[in-house]
């Protein structure tokens, strides 16, 4: 009797067990460059889920890219932060931040090169359905997922958080398959009302299922806690502004996955 119990125990102790999220190195190649990303996922989920991937700001992936991916993880999908400058090289003093990014702003096909590879990995995930794909990015990897989308990958819809809007190329916006959200801040001085309004113009011509979101008083950064409350500053946290974006994140996910 005494081990019967036991087992019964043991039984409703496994069946009890909290969901964990699960955090992992992916190793993939862009060319002959050896990149490493992560993927983050709910191990008590069965079966594919949609993927979202996350594209790092200037100083490359840090615990807040990582950070994000379990926060999306436990929304049941399968997040996948992606690496844009290399393995082991992030990441990156802010002092050498703009020298990293601006190697790939300036160099639209490198730079579109490695989202897409980053992408095809996403999919490639066993738990990803690969037919339910999005793409999210802060500063530097809003910039990268617009390009994305304008590269002509085949992603259901893609979210910039205070990213770069500009393009040398905005005549490629005719190649987006997906949607667009932008969720800007309408005083950033890093992206300012002139970038925005040349979005604007930009998914207009293209045609473009967009939907932009400006944030009062919000400067460029404001998801970032490091980034800090001087508002003096280029780049200063709004957690009002961060709460909101996220939920329009979310509802923008679930207009794409149909939940």
């Amino acid at each position: 009797m005494r081990q019967l119990l036991a087992t019964i125990a043991l039984m409703l102790c496994v069946a009890a067990a909290p969901a964990e999220i699960r955090l992992e190195p992916v190793e993939y190649l862009d060319g002959e460059t050896q990149l490493e990303g992560w993927v983050a996922y709910d191990d008590a989920i069965e079966g594919k889920r949609p993927g979202v991937m996350i594209v790092h700001q200037w100083t490359g992936i840090t615990a807040y890219e990582k950070r994000r991916a379990s926060m999306l993880a436990e929304l049941g999908y399968v997040a996948f932060v992606a690496d844009i400058y290399g393995k082991g090289i992030s990441p990156v003093p802010r002092s050498e931040a703009g020298q990293y990014a601006g190697k790939y702003k300036g160099d639209l096909p490198l730079l579109r090169s490695r989202v897409n590879s980053a992408l095809e990995t996403m999919k490639a995930q066993p738990r990803v359905d690969a037919s339910q794909t999005a793409a999210i990015g802060y500063c530097f990897g809003g910039t990268a997922v617009l390009e994305l989308a304008r590269s002509g990958a085949d992603v259901d819809g893609v979210v910039s958080f205070h990213g770069g809007l500009s393009t040398p190329a905005p005549q490629d916006a005719k190649n987006i398959k997906g949607k667009v959200l932008v969720l800007h801040g309408a005083d950033d001085p890093a992206a300012p009302m002139s970038e925005v309004v040349g979005l604007v113009e930009e998914m207009e011509a293209a045609g473009v299922d967009y939907h932009l979101t400006l944030y009062g008083e919000a400067r460029h950064s404001f998801t970032q806690p490091m980034a800090g409350n001087d508002k003096t500053q280029t780049s200063v946290y709004n957690e009002k502004a961060d709460k909101r974006s996220w939920e329009h994140m979310k509802t923008f996910f679930n207009e794409l996955f149909g939940e």
